[in-house]
């Protein structure tokens, strides 16, 4: 059902979008330059490559991500602002050059391409939404959600949205208990299990929506089973506190659902995560093509420095947990963790003397940037963690599983704040601001974050 809405809203947007642009190109003709119309060449080109160019707009926009989850105002409002945003464009773009008579004729233009395209959009969109919205609220489509509690609670829960006549989207698939005795709910919806086997529970299902049973005060409990749900496209939800109502963290779209606050809403715009890709690869390409000389001048000093391998792989846990292949300079001797995995410190015996001056730069990261163009890391992101760290965290801070849900960073905030980490108290510091970072991220706090990192670099001043 997914696609096929995708596909409806695609089209109507390719259809809308020459439509528009065909009648305003007839007004444009007959009303402002008063040649009269005639189909010509442009007049071709303009409804071929200009729709494109909208969908091109619209999925940066993140229009065609999740298209069921669209209503009615955030369909109003995406419209209105590519409206405006694109009619801008297009003006700047093709129109300035137009001969008119007078300037008021470029503003009539402006407004009659905006209005056109505006309104014919938003009518095929908001008929396209209203039967999505439709289904939903009438409970024929909606997202398999699993819930997680089987007490008083959570029975309260599934009756409340239950009992709720227009459906909120919630299609429940079944339930895992948080104890192993309550299971309330076993004559509701089926029991799936023990919330131990979460993750198996969560693939097998293909679950979209994880409603849990405990307040938002219960935090410790929280935040151990929010750290296992290792996707960023699953939604989560609990039950908010007054603190969580005031403070204004509850998310309200539908005012005939349940008051629950979504705890992992994307505080990345879907085309600002684009634009991260898209600037990851131009600026890996750019400094891989600058950086030869450097990578020449290392290699040569890391061959001179002590015997061994020029390179060193080492495996990382990156997105979603997957497990990759991070490359460096070699900045050790060779057997330096025989004796099993370790942290390097400041006066590590291990770090060869090259080494040491290579860490303070961050020069041996630069290879770095041959994985951010594999797309196993970003320029910026928490740092990836070794397995064997990231299962003693985990004990302790549970909550440190979050960080694998973004891409790995070549630099980070807790990377410039805090540095190298020599053991894992010092790995859950630095911790906390990858995870204030996670709440905040924004090409703009990146690219605060790569300038720092350039003056550490010029400076030396790593830690």
């Amino acid at each position: 059902m997914q696609r096929l809405f995708r596909w409806l809203f695609i089209g109507s947007d390719l259809i809308t979008a020459a439509l528009s642009w065909a009648l305003f190109y007839i007004y444009r003709k007959t009303t402002i330059e008063q040649e009269g119309f005639f189909f010509n060449q442009t007049f071709y080109y303009g409804i071929i490559f200009i729709p494109i160019l909208w969908l091109l707009f619209y999925t940066l926009q993140g229009t065609y991500q999740d298209v069921r989850r669209l209503y009615r105002l955030k369909i109003l409002s995406y419209t209105a602002f590519a409206t405006i945003f694109g009619s801008i464009v297009l003006f700047f773009a093709l129109l300035i050059d137009d001969d008119v008579s007078t300037y008021f004729n470029y503003y009539r233009s402006l407004l009659t391409l905006a209005l056109l395209h505006f309104g014919l959009t938003f009518f095929s969109r908001l008929v396209i939404t209203s039967i999505l919205v439709g289904r939903i609220h009438s409970r024929k489509d909606g997202f398999k959600t699993l819930l997680i509690g089987g007490s008083e609670k959570a029975v309260a829960i599934y009756q409340e949205i239950e009992s709720i006549e227009k459906g909120g989207g919630n299609k429940f698939i079944g339930f895992v208990n948080l104890n192993g005795i309550d299971k309330l709910l076993e004559n509701k919806m089926p029991y799936l299990g023990h919330v131990d086997q979460l993750e198996k529970i969560i693939a097998e299902n293909k679950v979209e929506e994880i409603i849990i049973a405990l307040e938002s005060t219960e935090h410790e409990r929280l935040k151990n089973i929010i750290s296992r749900i290792n996707s960023e496209n699953i939604v989560i939800k609990v039950l908010p506190d007054m603190y969580d109502i005031l403070s204004g963290s509850v998310k309200l779209n539908n005012i005939f659902g349940a008051l629950l606050m979504e705890v992992n809403a994307e505080v990345m715009p879907y085309w600002q995560r684009i634009a991260k890709r898209v600037f990851d690869i131009f600026f890996s390409i750019l400094a891989i093509i600058l950086l030869i000389p450097v990578y020449i001048f290392l290699t040569i000093a890391v061959r001179l420095s002590s015997p061994g391998p020029i390179l060193f792989f080492q495996e990382r846990v990156g997105l979603n947990g997957r497990p990759f292949k991070i490359i460096k300079f070699r900045t050790m001797f060779i057997d330096a963790e025989k004796a099993g995995p370790q942290l390097s410190s400041t006066d590590d015996p291990r770090i060869t003397p090259i080494g040491k001056f290579m860490r303070k730069a961050r020069l041996d990261e630069f290879l770095q940037f041959f994985n951010v163009l594999k797309g196993d890391m970003s320029l910026v992101g928490p740092r990836p963690e070794r397995q064997f760290f990231i299962d003693q965290i985990k004990v302790r801070e549970p909550q440190f599983l979050e960080l694998t849900k973004v891409r790995p960073g070549i630099t980070s905030w807790g990377q410039v704040k805090y540095g190298y980490a020599e053991n894992v108290d010092q790995m859950i510091q630095r911790m906390k601001f990858d995870l204030l970072y996670l709440r905040n991220r924004s090409i703009a706090l990146d690219l605060k974050i790569l300038m720092h990192t350039v003056l550490i670099i010029v400076k030396a001043k790593g830690k």
